[in-house]
């Protein structure tokens, strides 16, 4: 991805979360591409929803090979990114399709995980970005929940 094109998701993922924003209502986390995903960037964007959390992913690349359309899948783990635990509290995989990011070569995907964003930002939380079992079944973006 060029840096033109990095400049231009960046900034419409800022002007579209209202730049990271961490108030009550929503928070904007960068992800953290793992080293088989290199080079990338990613950010979720959690909304709270009443009892329930909206999540807006915006993904600036993935690995190479991977196949199109995009299908990602996205995981809420107990813990950190450097210490996820055994098993994913949330599974948000109702829906893997991802949208392309209007004018950019990023992508998009929208998410709801069953939880409030308060219970959410204070549990030690991370959230996992996971390519198909087709495409290796390989973790490509982590962030800490804060």
């Amino acid at each position: 991805m060029s840096n033109l094109t990095r400049l231009a998701l960046i900034l419409a993922v800022g002007v579209a979360t209202g730049c990271a924003t961490t108030d009550r209502q929503v928070v904007s986390i960068p992800l953290e591409a793992t080293p088989q995903n290199a080079g990338h960037i990613a950010q979720a964007t959690l909304a709270a929803v009443g009892e329930r959390t909206s999540i807006s992913f915006f993904i600036g690349g993935v690995p190479l090979g991977t196949t199109r359309p995009l299908r990602l899948y996205t995981y809420i783990y107990p813990g950190s990114c450097g210490r996820l635990a055994a098993k994913p509290a949330f599974d948000m995989n109702n829906t893997v399709v991802t949208q392309r990011w209007s004018g950019t070569t990023g992508w998009w995907l929208s998410k709801s995980a069953p939880a409030s964003l308060d219970q959410l930002r204070s549990g030690g939380y991370a959230i996992v970005v996971r390519t198909t079992p087709a495409d290796g079944n390989r973790d490509i973006f982590c962030g800490n929940i804060t």
